[in-house]
């Protein structure tokens, strides 16, 4: 009987999760969210076009053409960030757009989104980096442009690079596919 019990309890969290990660992704904007396939599952992103509109709508613009399928995440730091969206897989490479920077108050917190850019603050392009931890000494400088609202337990396998060298990975984890939800046909 302890047995039944206990399988009926672990049925029911599993499908209560489920409902609740539908729920979530229900409530949101179709339009400001996206779905970030990993081997390790699905990692939704609500985008924040009220605080970065041009960076927001060049992210849907490259999502809808397919850009970062397949793209590696070629720089990942335990306890800072994962980093992403380099044609080129070793962060050298963009779209070959620059943008100007949205820069905002909006802090650089476990799950937040936010383009990854050189020297210059008008310089990112297509890459982009999802934090681990809070990391405040980003905040003002990077442009955020999105929060993971489900899925940070999949953000949190992808496969570590080496910290003597700036994160770079070995057989790095990657992008199956990246979709705009309003994009995409039920599933």
């Amino acid at each position: 009987m302890k047995k039944i019990l206990a399988f009926l309890f672990a049925l029911i969290i599993g499908v209560s999760s489920m409902t609740a990660e539908a729920e979530t992704t229900k409530a949101l904007d179709p339009e400001n969210t996206i779905y970030l396939d990993l081997t390790d599952g699905r990692v939704v992103i609500q985008l924040r076009p009220d605080i970065a509109p041009t960076h927001v709508e060049r992210i849907k613009e490259l999502t809808r053409q397919g850009f970062y399928d397949g793209l590696l995440f070629h720089r990942v730091i335990p306890g800072f960030m994962a980093q992403t969206g380099d044609p080129k897989g070793d962060g050298t490479g963009g779209s070959g757009k620059k943008l100007k920077a949205e820069f905002s108050k909006t802090p650089h917190v476990r799950g937040t989104v936010s383009m990854a850019r050189a020297a210059s603050p008008d310089s990112a392009d297509s890459q982009f980096f999802i934090c681990f931890d809070d990391s405040s000494y980003l905040d003002g400088q990077y442009t955020v442009w999105g929060h993971v609202v489900s899925g940070m337990e999949s953000v949190d396998k992808i496969k570590a690079g080496s910290q003597l060298n700036n994160g770079k990975v070995e057989d790095p984890s990657k992008i199956l596919k990246m979709r705009v939800v309003a994009d995409v046909k039920e599933e």
